[in-house]
């Protein structure tokens, strides 16, 4: 093998490797962009279950004090 078949199976390898990186850079950023929206709902989802916390620690509140 001589000097340009070399640097032409570098060069090809070189090109593999890139698009290579550049599908990994975007299927991580599809993946951060689908646990973005995850973590939205997880948060709304914590957020609604609080407000429900809340109103039945008022009624409890509220039949222990001789007001249900």
């Amino acid at each position: 093998m001589n000097l340009d078949e070399r640097l032409d199976r570098l060069t090809e390898r070189h090109e593999a490797l890139t698009q290579t990186v550049e599908l990994m850079a975007h299927a991580q950023d599809e993946d951060h962009r689908k646990n973005q929206v995850l973590m939205v709902q997880i948060l709304e989802s914590i957020d609604g279950l609080s407000r429900i916390a809340r109103a039945h620690e008022r009624r409890i509140s509220d039949v222990e004090g001789g007001r249900g």
